[in-house]
């Protein structure tokens, strides 16, 4: 099983929208991947509620059976659109990949 974890700091203003408006958003699309995107096993997005400027907007917890299934799901359409719209929005991001 591979976790795969992403967190994003978005650019305040970027398409009309706050910082939290984004991570609200992304939280929205990302979990309504599940059931959509069958390599999923779990995931979870979390929106930050910490206002420290060191901390991020939103975190994606992410479990898959392996690399390769992150990799298919990190291609398929539906997830292509959601980091169409992250891309455009985002000032920071950061991932990290384990096995579990």
């Amino acid at each position: 099983m591979l976790k795969h974890i992403v967190m994003w700091r978005f650019k305040d203003g970027a398409e009309g929208k706050s910082r939290k408006e984004h991570a609200q958003w992304m939280k929205e699309h990302l979990e309504a991947l599940v059931g959509v995107v069958p390599e999923i096993r779990s995931l979870e997005v979390g929106v930050n509620v910490n206002p420290a400027e060191a901390s991020y907007d939103a975190v994606l917890v992410s479990v898959f059976d392996d690399f390769e299934a992150m990799q298919r799901y990190q291609v398929h359409p539906a997830h292509l659109e959601v980091a169409a719209y992250c891309k455009g929005v985002s000032e920071s991001r950061t991932a990290v990949d384990y096995e579990i």
